[in-house]
């Protein structure tokens, strides 16, 4: 029996030091391209941190390292060390990580000044294509950016550039509500239903632009129609604009619509 177990220990010992020794020479020594991809698909878990951090130190300016590695710390939300090591993948190749940088200034953070200095940034170093930042349109993206601070008259220039961009028929519907939106914000209540029922024509599900209009058209007294919007508001509620990781500027919850009929009923009293 002890003769058997001295075996059963040499064999592990031995396996493991075979593990132990495969592990590290492909931490080490496999092609950076290799590692790189072993550690994205492991995004987050402490092997795929210690595979970045031999990247990162075997080849200091392998940008796409450290942005790569900030993507978890950022869906966590611990921006601090995120945007630490993203800082430093915007510095090495700022053409290739400023889009996502100032997306998440936008959408995360709401820091939408620098959000913009960012877009601006990028867009001045490809003058030569529009940017899509993450998959958006940038002049959709800066538009939002706008509409954050207030800069209604601006946001509507960046998003009627966006649906130059992209024609009407293939830009984000949301660019619409948007549009209405900012126009809703600076009284001009017809054009604001106008641009919201640009959205509708692209999907009659839109429950943002079916809530825009309600609004406007409370302020136009027409009651009849803010009452058919706001149900359909609320009849499409599950269709509207949401995400898993963040709250969109313009998101639209059940409690608005509820709180909106109410005022309805207020007006009908009158």
């Amino acid at each position: 029996m002890k003769k058997f177990l001295k075996v059963f220990k040499l064999i592990l010992t031995v396996l493991f030091f075979i593990y132990t020794t495969l592990l590290l020479s492909f931490m080490f020594l496999s092609p950076k391209e290799n590692r790189f991809n072993f550690a994205s698909n492991l995004q987050g878990v402490y092997l795929s941190q210690t595979v970045f951090n031999v990247l990162t130190f075997q080849f200091p300016n392998y940008s796409d390292a450290y942005f790569e590695q900030s993507v978890p710390f950022n869906k966590r939300g611990e921006f601090a060390r995120g945007f630490e090591l993203l800082n430093i993948a915007v510095e090495l190749d700022p053409s290739l990580h400023l889009g996502y940088r100032g997306y998440m200034k936008l959408r995360f953070l709401r820091d939408y000044k620098n959000a913009l200095i960012d877009f601006n940034r990028l867009d001045s170093l490809t003058s030569n294509f529009v940017d899509a930042p993450w998959g958006e349109d940038i002049d959709f993206l800066r538009g939002e950016c706008y509409f954050g601070i207030k800069d209604y008259s601006k946001a509507i220039i960046c998003l009627e550039r966006s649906i130059e961009n992209n024609t009407e028929d293939w830009v984000d519907l949301n660019t619409f509500v948007y549009l209405g939106l900012c126009e809703y914000e600076l009284g001009n209540y017809e054009k604001s239903v106008s641009e919201h029922n640009r959205a509708l024509k692209q999907s009659v599900n839109t429950p943002e632009a079916h809530f825009g209009l309600a609004q406007a058209y409370l302020k136009l007294n027409n009651i009849d129609k803010a009452k058919e919007h706001i149900l359909n508001s609320e009849l499409n509620i599950g269709y509207k604009r949401n995400d898993p990781y963040k709250e969109f500027q313009n998101e639209l919850y059940l409690s608005e619509i509820h709180q909106f009929k109410q005022e309805l009923m207020r007006e009908n009293e009158k």
